[in-house]
């Protein structure tokens, strides 16, 4: 077996949608600037529903979506709807870099409600893990917390708080999808979640629209959003659980900050510093011991 040959396509999509999801934070703080962080949200699930949308009629699909909408559209608020709006509001006032570093304990959040809701209770190195990313989480955010507003009348405060809740709300709907949707095929659960966080958020979208109507340059920002970053991205991680599993396809989310803190830097002019970089390699190792990704042998 050429197990080089066979690895690349899977390096090839790994990075990619690294790539992906690390420029998501950009098109966000792109796009809010002018669309608001409620409208953003809604404007990019809604065109990934419209790109996912036919690709599963052309699957053959559309039966199991109708059979199952209800579980599906509703882990769409926990996936997408409420997490994108969370994310959206905090890179108005937070950069992107630390938004996607506070974005990597996902797993940790998931660790724990999996705990409380399925009573997979973690052991050993996974709970000194879990310590050890939320340890990092404080040590990164304890000198940007504050809840002084900023020119634009916002608080970084409430910014980090809106991450961490978007990934509390990333592990809610884990434990969710675990439990009602398994076996359910993955480009169902990935359109039947935008389209049901597209009418969640439709209703908020319009109440809050801006009175002035955005710029070119944000609505391209939006459209990178929700085809590339939401829908191209979508298939790429469904491929790689399907094809190597979700463990493996999990690590994604310690190499997407790196792509983050690139694309900030070079587009943004946003700042890097050592401490950053450290809290990061903190976080990153707790997640990967919460997540089991990491076993030392006796």
């Amino acid at each position: 077996m050429n197990t080089v040959g066979s690895a690349k396509p899977w390096l090839g999509k790994f990075v990619s949608l690294a790539a992906l999801w690390g420029a998501s934070f950009l098109f966000m703080r792109l796009a809010g600037q002018e669309f608001g962080a409620v409208p953003t949200a809604g404007v990019r699930v809604a065109i990934a529903a419209l790109f996912l949308l036919p690709l599963l009629l052309w699957r053959g699909l559309g039966s199991q979506l109708t059979a199952h909408w209800k579980k599906v559209f509703f882990i769409g608020l926990f996936n997408s709807a409420f997490p994108f709006a969370c994310f959206s509001y905090a890179l108005l006032s937070i950069s992107t870099g630390l938004s996607a570093i506070l974005n990597a304990t996902v797993p940790l959040f998931g660790a724990l409600v999996a705990w409380v809701w399925l009573k997979d209770r973690p052991h050993g190195l996974r709970i000194a893990g879990l310590l050890l990313g939320f340890a990092g989480v404080a040590l990164l955010t304890w000198d940007k917390a504050s809840f002084k507003p900023d020119a634009n009348g916002l608080s970084s405060a409430w910014a980090i708080m809106a991450c961490l809740l978007a990934c509390l709300s990333y592990g809610i709907s884990a434990s969710f999808a675990k439990r009602h949707l398994g076996g359910l095929p993955s480009l169902v659960t990935a359109t039947g979640s935008q389209i049901g966080a597209a009418i969640g958020l439709a209703v908020p979208t319009w109440w809050l629209w801006p009175q002035r109507m955005p710029g070119s340059g944000a609505w391209l920002a939006l459209l990178a959003l929700g085809v590339l970053c939401t829908g191209i991205a979508y298939i790429l991680f469904f491929w790689l659980i399907e094809n190597v599993g979700p463990a493996r396809s999990l690590t994604v989310t310690f190499v997407v900050p790196v792509f983050a803190l690139i694309y900030g830097t070079v587009f943004l002019q946003e700042t890097i510093s050592l401490w950053m970089l450290f809290c990061a390699a903190i976080i990153v190792c707790g997640t990967a011991l919460s997540a089991n990704l990491i076993r030392f042998r006796r």
